[in-house]
């Protein structure tokens, strides 16, 4: 005598109305990747501060 396990996950194709759920139901969505603009700003106002020194050394 087989003995079965209980299973707890149901198989959407076990029956109709659980593959409907199963195909109707909306992926989970990704949350939207953090706009990269605050760094690329921060970036180049510390190459624009950089230059000014650098030419300000130079220069006196």
């Amino acid at each position: 005598m087989v003995v079965r396990m209980s299973d707890n996950s149901v198989d959407p194709s076990g029956n109709t109305e659980a593959f409907r759920a199963f195909t109707h139901s909306a992926p989970p969505e990704e949350p939207a990747a953090a706009s990269k603009t605050p760094l690329i700003i921060g970036v180049a106002v510390v190459a624009v501060v950089l230059v000014a020194v650098l030419a300000w050394l130079v220069l006196s």
